[in-house]
């Protein structure tokens, strides 16, 4: 799926990789579709910081993994829609 409209990787990035523990990195999704959903299918952490919840999704790959993205379309047509 090399550098189709669902995938590509951007080794020449001053941050690749920015996750570890992957062969192939997604960067389509650079920057999370999914991060102000809180309960996204990701595997966030989450943190107090000045008196608020932070999200921390440092250790999730999951929009950088190619297969995921149907699914990430399928969650922000809900998102737009108002449904999650």
């Amino acid at each position: 799926m090399e550098n189709s409209s669902k995938y590509f990787e951007n080794r020449a990035c001053s941050y690749y990789p920015c996750h570890k523990g992957t062969d192939e990195l997604n960067c389509l999704f650079c920057y999370c579709p999914l991060y102000n959903i809180e309960n996204c299918p990701g595997s966030p952490k989450w943190m107090e910081k000045n008196g608020g919840r932070l999200k921390v999704c440092t250790d999730c790959v999951f929009p950088h993994r190619a297969e995921n993205y149907d699914k990430i379309m399928a969650i922000l047509k809900l998102a737009a829609a108002g449904k999650v």
